[in-house]
């Protein structure tokens, strides 16, 4: 693993603040591309009660995006949607490693729960 400089931590939140944040597990049932994108992928993502499309910009972070099909990771469901390449997506996949420029990885349970489950 390569060392990386820690990244200064961020102002302080309340947890009043920290609690708005819905982060959810989900299962990624299907990664598709969306034509004309560089970077994006169609996430189709099983919330338990419900199935979400969320775009992610992973399409060059790994060798074949589907790899992740039928894993679980922690998504932000409650931000607002937001419209890229045409399209809306439903939330945000929550991963590690993005903002410290080092290849990114799931953020995920260390073992099966049922999707839906809250994080916090």
């Amino acid at each position: 693993m390569k060392a990386t400089s820690t990244a200064t931590i961020k102002p302080p939140i309340t947890y009043d603040e920290l609690d708005r944040i819905d982060i959810r597990v989900g299962t990624i049932q299907r990664v598709e591309d969306i034509p004309g994108a560089d970077h994006l992928v169609r996430l189709i993502v099983h919330f338990g009660d419900r199935t979400r499309k969320i775009l992610a910009a992973i399409k060059q972070e790994r060798e074949d995006p589907r790899e992740i099909e039928g894993k679980q990771a922690l998504f932000v469901v409650n931000v607002e949607p937001r419209k890229m390449m045409g399209e809306i997506s439903e939330g945000m996949l929550f991963d590690i490693g993005y903002a410290d420029k080092i290849t990114p990885v799931l953020a995920m349970p260390e073992h099966p729960v049922p999707d839906g489950t809250r994080a916090g």
